[in-house]
């Protein structure tokens, strides 16, 4: 029998449990960093401030014809804690099989950027009828960073839990 050393909240198999933990302690750390760095970092810059809940709000409005600040709260954080790093994980599982040889670095930068594309073109313009990139203003970019800052925190986490 042999022992291998893993840290306390290292998995030591791949089970749906600990896909699952992994994915909500991914989610957890990046939604933090994310909130932090778009609602405090980045107004106390000198820059904007980002509105997730807003966003998820306005989308809501869009689908079922009125807001509900609970159920965007809640969007927000579904998104954040498990759609989103989910997301990554299926992303990362492909990146292994097809394009071993990328660094998941930049797999999980060019993740942050399809992220920022679904929620400020998909979810903002296609879904809620904002502008596009909303106008491609301050927050667009703040959100553009965000997001990037998301999914580097996600893969990070997850690859701690699940290396290569």
């Amino acid at each position: 029998m042999t022992m291998t050393a893993t840290t306390p909240l290292a998995p030591a198999d791949t089970g749906l449990l600990q896909q699952a933990l992994s994915v909500l302690l991914a989610g957890a750390a990046a939604l933090l960093a994310f909130d932090i760095f778009g609602q405090v970092l980045s107004p106390v810059s000198g820059f904007a401030a980002l509105a997730p809940v807003g966003l998820a709000n306005a989308t809501i409005k869009a689908v079922f014809g009125s807001g509900y600040r609970p159920a965007a709260e809640g969007l927000h954080f579904f998104a954040g804690l498990v759609a989103y790093p989910l997301g990554w994980v299926i992303a990362e599982n492909i990146r292994r099989r097809v394009l071993p040889a990328l660094p998941w670095l930049v797999a999980a930068v060019a993740y942050g950027i399809f992220l920022w594309v679904f929620a400020l073109y998909g979810m903002a313009h296609l879904v809620a009828g904002m502008k596009p990139f909303l106008g491609f203003t301050g927050i667009t970019w703040v959100a553009f960073w965000g997001h990037i800052l998301f999914a580097v925190i996600a893969a990070s986490v997850y690859r701690w839990r699940h290396p290569a």
